[in-house]
């Protein structure tokens, strides 16, 4: 799919309740603790979300570093390499790799490549009576087997973080072959946070549709309902966040 930087047109489409955001449209911001690097604001509050989703790409000498607070984390390596430091521990990164990071820890990104990218979701942390916090994760989507999603082989998930109560965040990625599509329109409480990895689709979005291509950033509120189908010849995969796992009753 091609875009046009002249003329008036953008992919991007921002609503009350859902919200496309296409490369065409990015402009960079200042982050502070981000340095040598372009920073691309996706998604946050001031669109009504209850989340942040940054991108993040390096040049070479680039650093993060994000102090202890009461946001939690995750990052996930979209190209190149970098090292994690967290809990006084360094891990090496590369394209695939993701890191959770509990909220109270400060931790850093330092030694990216050039052109490294890095996709990176941040919420505060719902803490649950009589449960401890979730601890830091490291891992690679290569290490995560997929599963059939309601039975389909065709729409496969990668469940990256642990389904526990520890964990009010879940991050999965969700793979199409061509053709495979969402078995019905979702209208569910979860707020989800999506980019496009790979390939092309359409995507429903209350009652929009929406051609998409891997760059693209999805926002949706709960209750938004939602479909997918992949289209063309080749897969298609994102990577989605979601809020889980906390009381629903009135406080």
């Amino acid at each position: 799919m091609t875009t046009s930087p002249v003329f008036g047109i953008t992919r991007t489409r921002v609503g009350p309740r859902h919200a496309l955001i296409a490369p065409d449209s990015h402009v960079p911001s200042f982050v502070p603790g981000v340095e040598k690097a372009t920073t691309i604001v996706l998604i946050s509050p001031e669109m009504g979300a209850r989340f942040t989703h940054l991108l993040l790409t390096f040049t070479a000498g680039g650093r993060a570093a994000f102090p202890a607070n009461d946001a939690e984390a995750f990052a996930y390596l979209l190209s190149g390499s970098a090292q994690v430091e967290v809990a006084g521990k360094s891990h090496g990164l590369n394209a695939g790799s993701y890191v959770f990071l509990p909220a109270g820890q400060a931790w850093k990104l330092t030694e990216p490549v050039e052109g490294t990218q890095v996709n990176l979701f941040f919420k505060k942390y719902v803490p649950l009576a009589g449960i401890y916090s979730p601890e830091a994760v490291v891992g690679h989507e290569s290490q995560v087997v997929s599963q059939p999603f309601l039975g389909d082989d065709d729409a496969r998930l990668q469940i990256l973080l642990p389904d526990n109560p520890p964990f009010d965040f879940a991050a999965n990625i969700f793979n199409y072959k061509p053709g495979a599509h969402l078995p019905f329109v979702e209208t569910h409480i979860m707020e989800h946070g999506l980019l496009m990895l790979e390939g092309r689709g359409i995507y429903r979005l209350e009652d929009a549709w929406y051609p998409v291509v891997a760059g693209d950033c999805i926002w949706m509120a709960p209750y938004c309902p939602q479909w997918f189908a992949a289209m063309g010849k080749s897969p298609a995969r994102y990577l989605y966040y979601k809020d889980v796992n906390r009381p629903v009753f009135p406080s």
